[in-house]
């Protein structure tokens, strides 16, 4: 199995990047580009459609991590293909594009209770056992 992450490239970000390799996502940089208001942006959407279609004939199913319309032709064009295994959004606010495809969605924030490290208590002091 293999994880792609498309990301904007940003300089002083490489023990990100590093990290990330090493969790085993295989990374995909986009070029960023400061707007005036000084945010960051590095639009990654092209490049993911674009990935998924070179790559269809060598994958079984695709779990697409996104809320964005901006997906939904592929979206669409996966499940027509049965290639889609989930669509994976951050929360209840995806775009309202993807409701024919409910069946696909899992919502990340319905699994935070299963996602998030637990400290056992000890009792003593409110302290966290290791």
């Amino acid at each position: 199995m293999e994880a792609y992450l498309f990301i904007g490239f940003r300089p002083g970000n490489q023990e990100l990047y590093t990290s990330l390799q090493k969790m085993g996502f295989l990374l995909i940089f986009k070029p960023t580009m400061e707007l005036p208001d000084k945010t960051v942006k590095g639009n990654v959407d092209a490049e993911l459609v674009l990935h998924t279609m070179i790559q269809y004939q060598n994958f079984d199913k695709a779990i697409i991590v996104s809320g964005d319309g901006d997906f939904f032709c592929l979206v669409e064009y996966l499940v027509q293909k049965n290639k889609l295994l989930h669509l994976f959004t951050p929360n209840k606010h995806y775009s309202k594009l993807f409701k024919p495809f409910s069946g696909f969605v899992i919502r990340a924030d319905q699994l935070k209770g299963s996602l998030e490290l637990k400290q056992k208590k000890t009792g003593i002091g409110g302290r966290s056992k290791p």
